[in-house]
């Protein structure tokens, strides 16, 4: 069987490389692949590959018309060889040559960033999306104003927070639930006179109140670009739990309970772990408990006390989860729980399992949101 020199096309922005696909068989039995989608004009694209042990250059080329043209030289190195390239921006086929031996062309699109004078709508700056189109927005609130949008937002009161013997009741009062200076403020904090509520089970009345607020029947979407921009009281003392997520659109029929039905946590912050946003996707595999990687991950840094932008973008196969801009969690089972629509919540609760306070977090505890913008 005659040997191949097998090449391997990859976009990368900055060192990250994403291998292209081989188009034959044989090819695939060499190399470890993930196929790429475009780059943006002006980003490097790395080719990389593997070529026989015997040859020290393979030739990187290029299709032009009906012939092949070089574009550069890679040295090779134990079989392997790796050059950086910044193709214009089209669709360009690229192989890789020895001698009279060559990979199979591998094809990559290179498009234009978007211009400035089409890059804005209501919700600002229109991010990209990996194909180079731009997300459009469906959702803003910048909290501007000196009460709550109620064509938004409407104040959550039938739940609460914590455990029995530190839990907190959701109220619809400015205490709890506020705007100023440009930030929408939930708070939880202790009262002087008992109130009761009922939830989870739990029953009976507390001394402490807090603050949430939910888009439920005001807005709900199926896919796209969910973010928010939030701070959270600076401290290392268990007992505060904050939380950026969604959840089905009941005006939806379903069959499926809970946790099967699904549930999106794009951030949930625990003072007991100070430096962590922690996402969780809940849906059929939670059988299985956490699984980080898959329904969770525990290495996104957010440190309470400053600013912190949490990001979902979702597809009918594909949910991405960022923290300040890096990616935390992507899950691509394409489980039905995340086929339908859903809605927004932000909540400033008392903790629970492992997070119980104990009396020591500053109270009252404040979550200030800076926005809360959705694309489609």
């Amino acid at each position: 069987m005659r040997k191949l020199v097998v090449a391997m096309v990859a976009v990368a922005v900055g060192s990250m490389a994403v291998i292209a696909a081989p188009a034959d068989a044989q090819a695939s039995r060499l190399v470890t692949i993930q196929v790429p989608s475009v780059s943006q004009a002006g980003q490097y694209v790395v080719v990389q590959g593997r070529a026989p042990a015997r040859a020290t250059l393979v030739r990187i080329e290029r299709r032009v018309g009906d012939r092949w043209a070089l574009v550069r030289r890679a040295k090779v190195t134990n079989g392997r060889y790796l050059v950086r390239l910044r193709p214009a921006a089209g669709v360009t086929k690229f192989r890789a040559r020895v001698d009279s031996r060559y990979s199979a062309a591998r094809t990559l699109r290179v498009v234009r960033p978007p211009t400035t004078t089409t890059a804005k709508d209501a919700c600002g700056t229109r991010p990209a999306k990996a194909d180079g189109s731009l997300w459009a927005c469906t959702f803003n609130d910048d909290f501007s104003a000196s009460t709550l949008d109620r064509t938004k937002w409407m104040p959550q009161t039938q739940f609460g927070s914590g455990v029995q013997t530190a839990r907190a009741c959701y109220l619809d009062d400015p205490s709890v639930i506020n705007q100023a200076n440009g930030f929408l403020n939930l708070t939880v904090r202790k009262v002087a006179d008992p109130v009761s509520c009922s939830f989870g089970g739990l029953s009976g009345p507390t001394d402490y109140v807090g603050g949430s607020v939910t888009t439920y029947h005001l807005f709900s979407q199926q896919y796209g670009r969910f973010e928010a921009k939030i701070k959270n009281t600076a401290t290392t003392s268990p007992g505060l739990h904050e939380a950026f997520w969604l959840w089905p659109d009941d005006r939806v029929p379903s069959t499926a309970l809970w946790p099967y039905a699904g549930e999106i946590d794009i951030s949930e912050t625990y003072s007991s772990h100070p430096n962590l946003s922690i996402p969780f996707l809940h849906y059929s595999a939670d059988v299985y408990g956490s699984l980080p990687g898959t329904n969770t991950a525990w290495n996104c840094t957010a440190n309470r006390g400053v600013w912190n932008t949490y990001t979902l973008e979702w597809s009918a196969n594909r949910l991405e989860i960022k923290v300040n801009g890096k990616t935390c969690l992507v899950n691509t089972s394409g489980d039905p729980a995340f086929q339908k629509p859903y809605i927004m919540t932000l909540s400033q609760m008392l903790g629970a399992a492992g997070n119980v306070y104990d009396g020591r977090a500053p109270m009252p505890a404040t979550m200030s949101v800076d926005y809360v913008k959705v694309w489609k």
